[in-house]
């Protein structure tokens, strides 16, 4: 399946702002696009792209004050198949990760997880460890969170999300994260 998507976003900045974004391709999927993807800017704009310790495709720049339009138009291919089930996947004892999964166990600014674990162990104990409990929170956020891009805002957190019953892609992934997590 051939896919087309891009974006425009546009920020009014009162001064000249620097910026981290994360809005390419993930390496991973660079292999399949079918144009190039290419961050553009309506105003000239120094950028400098790196991988993050996550890998993660991010560009860092300075947006001068005033209103800086950035967009991107690319195709990629896709099989179009859903993500693999694995109902054997086990759950593994906090003390078995490896050193390098624990980053994805901690807290943030935007996840409070000492707000979500009670909830999280509340609703989420009592489900089968491994791909069933995984799916288990994977339902319960798509069934009460909405999306809703309009309401996002720098300080909303994920318990915010929960309690709102809207947010935008992080505050699904913070959602998902702090259950699995409890």
């Amino acid at each position: 399946m051939k896919i087309r998507a891009g974006f425009t976003l546009a920020y009014e900045c009162p001064q000249p702002t620097p910026m981290l974004l994360v809005l390419n391709i993930h390496p991973s999927r660079r292999a399949d696009l079918l144009t190039g993807q290419t961050l553009s800017y309506d105003r000239p704009v120094q950028a400098r792209e790196y991988i993050d310790g996550f890998g993660n495709a991010c560009t860092r720049i300075l947006v001068p004050a005033g209103r800086t339009t950035l967009s991107t138009r690319f195709e990629i291919r896709d099989s179009g198949l859903p993500d693999p089930v694995t109902p054997e996947a086990a759950q593994h004892e906090i003390q078995d990760l490896p050193d390098a999964a624990l980053v994805y166990l901690l807290g943030s600014r935007y996840c409070d997880t000492d707000r979500l674990a009670d909830f999280a162990w509340a609703q989420f104990a009592h489900t089968p460890q491994g791909w069933a409990r995984v799916q288990a929170i994977c339902d319960f956020v798509h069934g009460h969170i909405t999306f809703d891009y309009q309401k996002a805002d720098s300080t909303r957190s994920a318990h915010d999300g929960f309690t709102g019953r809207y947010g935008v892609c992080r505050d699904f992934a913070h959602r998902l994260s702090r259950c699995a997590a409890a």
